[in-house]
């Protein structure tokens, strides 16, 4: 209730009529929502941040799950210290990690912005296509595999054929996860922008910088929408319940 009250507020005074966030409001108007759409930052934030997110949450997923298929699967010395590596990352503060980032990617090997990016954004991600994909595979019955390579296929087609399919949902919830967490992610962002290279959260802290009206109201409102229909996707194809 604590939380949700703020949220409340933030969605009524982005229907304010005054050109100052204010509550309670005086008005409704719907105007805000559509300067929001008239501000080349937000616009070109939103389709960064989107491109960002979907590339770092597929390359998460394109590591993270063989990583965790030959963890679950195979018996290593010391399993538990790589699942501690792949997970460290959320265990570290953000803001740590983007500015390691910065000081390695971009300073010392000098490498484009857009890729530090998506290496930043990547091992935000990885760490929830660990956990995620790991849950899928323990409750993957492995004779399901076994009866695979009975009938002939190889352990690749295997894993591709039977395995994947079988943790779809665990892989689909990941994904989104991932996308979200990536998506409003302001830490690492401010570290690894540029002129030409704004995410979303950041262009709204421009924003702010030389604006208080309801604008920034709407855009927080339009951000509250895209995470809830993903979080209703994940509910819809694995369960809230089962994250934890």
């Amino acid at each position: 209730m604590i939380l949700v009250v703020p949220l409340l507020i933030v969605i009524v005074t982005s229907f304010g009529q005054e050109s100052a966030i204010s509550f309670p409001i005086k008005g409704f108007t719907f105007d805000w929502y559509k300067n929001v759409f008239q501000q080349p930052d937000f616009v070109e934030g939103l389709k960064m941040s989107s491109i960002v997110a979907i590339l770092a949450s597929f390359l998460a997923l394109l590591v993270g799950t063989p990583i965790v298929y030959v963890l679950t699967r195979f018996d290593i010395h010391h399993k538990d210290w790589f699942q501690t590596i792949f997970l460290s990352p959320a265990l570290i503060p953000e803001i740590v990690i983007g500015f390691a980032l910065y000081q390695a990617l971009v300073i010392s090997l000098q490498l484009p912005l857009f890729i530090s990016l998506i290496v930043g954004h990547f091992l935000l991600c990885l760490p929830y296509v660990v956990r995620l994909i790991t849950a899928g595979m323990m409750e993957f019955d492995e004779s399901i595999e076994e009866a695979a390579w009975m009938v002939g296929y190889d352990k690749l087609t295997a894993f591709f054929k039977v395995v994947i399919p079988n943790i779809k949902q665990s892989v689909v919830a990941a994904f989104i996860l991932s996308f979200i967490t990536s998506f409003n992610n302001i830490p690492i962002s401010l570290f690894l922008n540029g002129p030409d290279l704004n995410m979303l959260p950041t262009s709204i802290l421009n924003y702010l910088e030389n604006n208080y009206d309801p604008t920034v109201s709407a855009v927080s409102v339009i951000l509250m929408i895209i995470t809830a229909l993903m979080m209703i996707i994940v509910e819809k194809y694995l369960g809230l319940n089962k994250l934890t």
